[in-house]
């Protein structure tokens, strides 16, 4: 005798009239899928994460400062030192800026290969293992074409794709444990899926808030099928927020010198008007996280509901480069709207619409093919591009000039020499050495900012004389005379 489907929970039918007999369990919902076709798209994307990444890094394109933030304190981490990172600060503690101890699993990788490159390398293989989760879970439950399907709309996702051309971030850690915790939660594995989730407090204080909402999700679609299961979600929303309260509020402070956390400004940043500020730009985002990802069928999953608290503190943020689509901000929303929209095509497949049934078979081809066709706009495109496979005779020379700096002096730097130096030197952001003489200042002045770079180098320390030791390409190597 057959088992009967357990009962549907409220939302999970887009059609309230389809009887209960109908409606497949989410775990029978389709043939299970090879195990090799996700671990096989992963490896070609990680490839491609990997070109794009490391490219950009072998013509000095580097954003911002990030990723010789990161490289100091997972050098620290390496050599069993706190999480120090002298480029927000001489002597600033990582752990009073973001609380994002994870970073720590990169130390031991770090001490045999001390490069910039190792974090660019981690970072593009967590981004391709959430790959797996995503097209195992899509075939799992709509067929192995159509999961594939959403796989390579995933991978090839414009939240991932602008995370990878911007330097390391913490946030690589949260993508696979939310993939991996949003697989086990429709799969209907609800321990597995907050188990997964809990991590997401050690990668980002702000994830506190993503874990709760993960675990609520888990509560509504455990409560019917195991009250026990729903209990312990509950336990876990609230160890969620309690994790992020602590750690705003007491870990983060202790740390910072200042006793406070420094990104409350952001709230109030000024020129800011508050949530209804910048709606355009909002609006654009929502735009992007919903059509061409999911069709906006993702909004009849209440996993969507996850996305929540990092659209929230973006959105009532003043801070502009939080409102866009830009960088790294919108990793951590591309499983969640894919999951979504995985748990929508499953909800609607067996619609008495006839419209809705169509939408729902092509839905799969009509995402991969949009992502497909947004990628020779986004960074994934330089793959076709020959110039992103060589290095420049321009950053060779400006490497030469750099290496004439001594492994373990002090430099005080800007963007670009900053990558070249953080393995084997102590870096200070320019002008921000806080008293600290560096015995080196390597700067970037290819734009012509400073007519007089020793005379700038002046102004930075005024009882220190700096002459120029070399140039290449507009970098500028000046070193400290010695008194007298």
């Amino acid at each position: 005798m057959p088992t009967p489907a357990p009962p549907a929970s409220p939302g999970t039918s887009c059609d309230p009239h389809i009887p209960a007999s109908d409606r497949r369990p989410a775990e029978q919902a389709g043939p299970v899928p090879g195990r090799r076709e996700p671990w096989l798209l992963a490896a070609v994307l990680f490839v491609g994460y990997l070109i794009v990444s490391v490219g950009r890094y072998r013509h000095l394109g580097q954003k911002s400062w990030d990723l010789g933030i990161f490289e100091q304190v997972i050098r620290s981490y390496a050599h069993l030192r706190a999480p120090i990172a002298d480029l927000k600060g001489p002597g600033f503690n990582i752990l009073g800026d973001h609380f994002s101890p994870v970073t720590v699993l990169l130390a031991p990788v770090y001490r045999i290969f001390p490069s910039s490159i190792t974090l660019l390398v981690a970072q593009a293989a967590l981004f391709a293992l959430s790959v797996v989760p995503v097209t195992r879970a899509a075939g799992r439950l709509l067929g192995p074409r159509q999961g594939f399907a959403i796989g390579v709309a995933y991978g090839l996702s414009w939240g991932l794709q602008q995370a990878v051309d911007f330097d390391f971030h913490e946030i690589c850690f949260a993508v696979p444990l939310i993939a991996f915790s949003l697989e086990a939660l429709l799969a209907r594995r609800w321990r597995a899926a907050l188990l997964w989730a809990l991590p997401l407090v050690l990668v980002k204080e702000d994830l506190g808030f993503t874990v709760t909402a993960i675990a609520l999700v888990v509560a509504w679609r455990a409560r019917q099928e195991s009250v026990r299961a729903s209990r312990w979600a509950l336990g876990v929303a609230v160890l969620g927020a309690a994790a992020l309260a602590l750690t705003l509020l007491v870990v983060i402070p202790s740390f910072n010198a200042a006793g406070g956390y420094d990104y409350w400004n952001k709230v109030s940043e000024p020129g800011g008007g508050g949530p209804f500020d910048g709606l355009d730009t909002k609006l654009r985002t929502l735009a992007w996280l919903l059509i061409p990802t999911t069709g906006l069928l993702a909004l009849r999953s209440p996993v969507l509901l996850v996305a929540l608290p990092t659209l929230g503190w973006r959105f009532v943020s003043a801070y502009p480069q939080y409102w866009g689509t830009d960088w790294h901000y919108s990793a951590v929303l591309m499983p969640v709207v894919t999951f979504a929209l995985v748990d929508a095509l499953v909800i609607c497949r067996h619609s008495t619409r006839a419209w809705l049934r169509s939408y729902v078979r092509h839905l799969p081809a009509a995402v991969a093919a949009a992502s497909l066709a947004l990628t020779t706009s986004l960074p994934l495109a330089a793959l076709t591009e020959s110039e992103i496979y060589r290095k420049p005779a321009r950053v060779s020379a400006i490497e030469r000039l750099l290496a004439e700096v001594p492994d373990g002096a002090s430099v005080e730097a800007n963007i670009a020499p900053i990558s070249r130096l953080t393995s084997r030197c102590r870096v200070f952001w320019i002008s921000n050495t806080r008293g600290v003489e560096p015995d080196f200042i390597a700067l970037d002045n290819s734009r012509k900012r400073h007519r007089d770079v020793e005379a700038y180098a002046r102004t930075l320390h005024p009882d220190t004389r700096y002459t120029t030791k070399g140039t290449a390409f507009g970098v500028v190597l000046l070193e400290r005379q010695a008194a007298g």
